[in-house]
């Protein structure tokens, strides 16, 4: 168990993803995203979620983000931020709201 407070310092943002491409330096497969954040720019993200999802059917979908959490260095690629998904056996579904919301939008 975590204390509430440490959850609440988890910055979550609804974002919409510009651009997926291919990522063959991964471990695993994945995609590097270009992610509108709004008022706060456009954010960086590895996402392993090649299984479910094409390289067009992610453009323009908005999703859900930790975005305080620093810069990672996945092979050659800095991810900024954190898409959030559920794990349905190998496959991820990315979390996103029900209805369209404003790039940046807080998750509360």
């Amino acid at each position: 168990m975590i204390d509430y407070s440490t959850f609440e310092k988890l910055d979550l943002r609804v974002g919409t993803i510009l651009s997926a491409n291919d990522f063959p330096e991964a471990k695993q497969a994945a995609f590097q995203l270009e992610i509108d954040f709004g008022p706060l720019g456009i954010l960086n993200s590895s996402a392993q979620v090649t299984q479910r999802y094409s390289k067009e059917e992610l453009v323009n979908r908005q999703i859900i983000a930790v975005v305080n959490i620093g810069t990672r260095k996945i092979a050659n690629y800095e991810s900024h931020c954190l898409v959030l998904g559920a794990v349905d056996g190998k496959d991820v579904i990315l979390l996103a709201p029900e209805s369209q919301l404003p790039n940046g939008q807080q998750i509360l």
